[in-house]
This record gives structure tokens, sequence and C-alpha cells, in this order.
């Protein structure tokens, strides 16, 4: 489907993925808006390709995309991703199966989750008033904990051993680094916390505290900060306005998110 033919534009194509859950709506939401801009603005046109990748397709075939999924989505612009999960699929199949079977391979490394309080709704913190909040948290998303590496072997046995281990390359650590600190630079307050476990995780998260000190040296005008992620849920809570651009590798900032989530769901629900 386009959004509009509009003469000399330019088309943009964009794989839809609904998938499961509120996907389907979320993303049939997005094409109209989407669709609207471009006719409201006359300037380009899209065209949208929905592929039924998800859940119920991974019931009837045992997989969540084709074979060739990849290379269908290399001939689009972007994607435009719903969410993937079903109560009778176990998640790790899930999230493996299509989320991160996408942004591993193609390297979409950038996580990027801005937060927010709105005019008219009220968060759980009840004395957090709209621009007291005004965040965005950049995850790393492909490596670190997420990297994949590990396995099980004597399944079954009570010395059954599984392990799981978490990559961290100065390349990966680098380039996330590179593309937070350009998002503070342009955000008014020209601020960044880089949330770290670099007390327990003597290797890895050593390594990624380095980088980011090393990184801070090219955005003069960047101020940089660095929390403890434990510490770090705190400050969310106690002094939210005292953060605004967030980087973090993917399962300490699930804990991040974690506070964040509460505050998108109050708002979504209002």
């Amino acid at each position: 489907m386009t959004s509009a033919a509009v003469p000399g534009a330019k088309t943009y194509s964009i794989a839809a993925i609904p998938a499961d859950g509120i996907g389907p709506e979320v993303i049939d939401s997005g094409i109209n808006v989407l669709a609207h801009l471009a006719r409201t603005l006359g300037t380009f046109d899209i065209e949208f390709t929905k592929y039924d990748w998800g859940s119920d397709r991974y019931k009837k075939t045992g997989q969540y995309m084709p074979a060739d999924g990849l290379d269908q989505l290399r001939k689009h612009h972007a994607i435009l991703f719903g969410a993937v999960g079903a109560p009778d699929v176990p998640d790790h199949i899930s999230l493996w199966g299509l989320r991160l079977a996408i942004c591993q391979p193609l390297q979409q490394y950038a996580n990027v989750r801005p937060t927010r309080i709105l005019p008219g709704t009220q968060s759980p913190l009840r004395k957090c008033e709209p621009g007291d909040l005004d965040w965005v948290i950049v995850r790393e998303n492909s490596e670190g904990e997420y990297a994949g590496q590990g396995g099980r072997s004597h399944v079954g046995q009570a010395w059954e051993t599984a392990t799981e281990v978490s990559i961290f390359t100065r390349h990966g650590i680098s380039r996330i680094m590179r593309f937070a600190f350009e998002v503070a630079q342009k955000r008014p307050k020209k601020l960044i916390t880089v949330v770290s476990k670099s007390n327990a995780q003597r290797n890895g998260m050593v390594l990624w505290d380095e980088v980011a000190a090393e990184i801070s040296k090219e955005f003069p005008d960047v101020t940089m900060d660095k929390m403890l992620v434990d510490a770090m849920t705190v400050r969310m809570v106690e002094k939210p306005q005292s953060l605004d651009t967030i980087v973090a590798t993917n399962l300490v900032s699930c804990r991040c998110c974690l506070v964040q989530g509460v505050w998108v769901a109050n708002d979504v629900a209002r």
C-alpha cells in the first residue's frame, strides 16, 4: 500500500511487521499517521509492505520468518515493527526468532527510547511536572548481555551447565557511545549519563567506562557523568530532572527502562 501518489516525490519503502499482541493495532495506526503525514506535506511518498511474521506463523511453520527474510528486509528503507510474543511460545524463542533475528544481523545497534511527561497527564511521581522528566534512553542493542554467546551441556543431568557470555567490543561500545553523545549534543541540556555496573563486572563494563571517557573528549560541549545502575534507578525516581540523555548496555538498561515503563504505561493509560 502507498500513502499517496505525489508526482516527482521520493518514495520511501517501509516493511511493516505487526506480529503479535498489540502490534497489529499499533502498526495499523502508525501506517495511518505516516500516510496522512505524507499526504499533508506532499514532499515524499511512502510505500508499505506488510509481512505476516509472528507467533501464528511460527506455530504453523516452525519459523517466525522465512529463510530469505533478511534479504527481503534489506530492500526497504526502514522497518515498522509491532511486538512479538505469545502465551504459548517460550519468550526466548519468540525474541530470538524474530526481533533479535532482525536487529542482530542487520546491526541495528541503537535502541532509542524517549520518555517525557505530557501536559494533561499525571505521572506516578505526583510532584513530577511536565518538563521535569524529559529523557532519551539509548540502549546498546547488538552485543553486551544479549550477544547470544553461550550454550548448555549435560542437559538433564545433575551437573547440567548453562553459560550466557556477555560480549563487549571496543567497536561496539564506541559506536553506541558516539551515537548517544550526538543525541545529547543536539538536546538543550547537553548532558549524558553513562550507566554501568563496573564495580562487579570488572572486564566488559570497565572497558565500557573507559571507552565512554575516551569518546567524551570528542564532545567537549557535552557534560558526562557516570552512575552505577543500582544508584541510577534511585536517581531516576528521586531526581528525574537531573537526567537527560542516558546510555546503557542491554541488561543494565532494562532496569532503567523498567522505571521508564511505569511512566509511559501510566501516560498511555490516561
